[in-house]
């Protein structure tokens, strides 16, 4: 029995040599006597025992590697503290395995180096405003270096751009400055439209005030002018009026009795009207005021036929 288990534990263990199951994330690297044999891919395989090994497995899936934080210096002497991360894929199992020793700590010492590099030709200001060209650049120069070592580098991502204490304060001093700066800007700017407006506006009111009185004596100027033609075509057609009655039968003593009468007529308003009583000290003298108007009256009659012949 113990000759039967050294046997059956054995061939489990030469079976164990020969049959080889390579997971689909991964590829093996194998080694016939020392020497690479082959890159076996994803699947079922066989081997020859205690002669074919697995030297090296890889991980042909994306990884990830965390660069470190590292000092860098800017294009104008600024010290900045960078970390970031790198993606990179297993191309070739053979180069990954014999072109380098560990190319994954070649791939971030090399994105250190040439992150210092990149970020030594740019200024503080575009370190910030430039990552995605930072980013492309580095994953340019590692992707050249890295490849005769069977990966391929994806991208590059700047994780943390951090300057010193004193930069930072520095920063803060400038970010005040400038806020107050564009502050008194913002506020100058402001009186200065404001005092525009006033004076655009006083002088807007004044042009109105202005027109409005130029106006208003041209409608006067026009009122006025109406009123005198009208007063003037009024008092004509009266004239003209008056001097056609008068040249008709009867013209004289109708105008003596319009006057006795708007005589009379406007006595007796004195008379209402007044404080003081007042009556005609001879009142024969009424008589002679009458002859008198009846003589105009003739004089405008004899004026009047004169001037239409």
């Amino acid at each position: 029995m113990f000759i039967f288990t050294i046997f059956v534990l054995f061939v489990f263990f030469i079976l164990y040599k020969l049959l080889l199951i390579v997971p689909m994330r991964e590829v093996n690297v194998i080694e016939r006597l020392g020497k690479f044999r082959v890159v076996l891919q994803p699947g079922f395989h066989f081997l020859i025992p205690f002669f074919d090994r697995v030297a090296y497995k890889h991980e042909i899936r994306e990884q990830v590697l965390d660069v470190p934080p590292q000092s860098c210096i800017s294009k104008d002497n600024t010290q900045l503290e960078v970390d970031g991360l790198v993606y990179l894929k297993v191309m070739d199992g053979k180069l990954a395995s014999y072109g380098i020793e560990d190319y994954r700590l070649a791939a971030v010492n090399l994105a250190q180096t040439t992150m210092r590099s990149e970020i030594g030709k740019l200024s503080l200001s575009q370190t910030f405003s430039e990552r995605d060209s930072l980013n492309e650049s580095i994953v340019r120069e590692i992707d050249k270096a890295s490849d005769p070592w069977g990966i391929k580098v994806l991208r590059y991502e700047i994780k943390n751009i951090t300057p010193s204490r004193k930069v930072i304060h520095t920063l803060e001093k400038q970010m005040e400055a400038e806020r107050s700066k564009r502050a008194e800007i913002t506020l100058a700017n402001a009186e200065k439209a404001a005092m525009i407006n006033l004076s655009q506006g006083e002088r807007q009111e004044a042009i109105n005030l202005s027109e409005g009185e130029k106006q208003r004596r041209i409608n006067e100027a026009k009122g006025m002018a109406a009123e005198i033609t009208i007063i003037a075509k009024a008092k004509t057609e009266g004239m003209e009026l008056v001097s056609t009655a008068l040249a008709q039968d009867g013209g004289n003593e109708a105008m003596n009795m319009q006057l006795k009468e708007q005589f009379i007529s406007q006595i007796g308003k004195i008379l209402d009207e007044a404080d003081v009583s007042i009556v005609p000290a001879e009142l024969a003298k009424l008589e002679g005021f009458f002859e008198g108007m009846e003589q105009v009256t003739h004089a405008v009659s004899a004026n009047s036929a004169k001037g239409a012949r």
